[in-house]
């Protein structure tokens, strides 16, 4: 299984506070805190084939652009998910994590979710209904990994047993 993550610059390890402009940028594999989920990842038979991010600075402003681009990447790539996120409490960073899976659930075939805290209450009551929103712990709070777990079942349903997909998301999802 193929799965693409959507990252900001801060989580991508190319600098967050200290270079929030950092423009759309490619990699391919896992970088950043990607390394840190790679052994949930493992466990579904995931392999994550690229990242993509940009600075929350350069999110904030070229919404639509960043939008559109990171929706035209993930066709060309075509996972068999995408990750947006985690986003932890990070507004401007979960903002773009819910616009990005929303934007590739509505113009490609590919499965997609966002992942952030309840903190980011506007955003997850925009996009609660619209996208599927993996709960997870604010930055430094308690329960990542079950989150991680989490998001490789919701994951590993959608793609391989959809007949789970909706019990799966009332437990795991807001």
């Amino acid at each position: 299984m193929k799965v693409l993550l959507i990252f900001d610059s801060g989580l991508a390890g190319a600098g967050g506070k200290s270079n929030p402009n950092v423009e759309l940028t490619a990699k391919k594999g896992i970088i950043g805190t990607g390394e840190m989920m790679e052994p949930y990842f493992k466990k579904i038979g995931a392999e994550v084939i690229a990242t993509l991010y940009c600075g929350v600075g350069y999110f904030k402003d070229h919404q639509e652009e960043v939008v559109k681009k990171m929706t035209a990447m993930a066709k060309k790539l075509n996972p068999d998910y995408v990750v947006c996120g985690p986003g932890f409490n990070f507004e401007e960073y979960s903002l773009m994590c819910a616009m990005c899976s929303k934007s590739i659930l509505e113009n490609t075939a590919i499965k997609s979710c966002a992942m952030m805290s309840v903190e980011n209450s506007t955003t997850v009551d925009q996009y609660a209904s619209l996208i599927p929103i993996v709960k997870m712990p604010k930055k430094g709070g308690i329960g990542l990994k079950d989150s991680l777990e989490n998001l490789c079942e919701l994951i590993d349903a959608e793609v391989n047993h959809p007949e789970n997909v909706e019990e799966i998301k009332t437990r795991n999802c807001y």
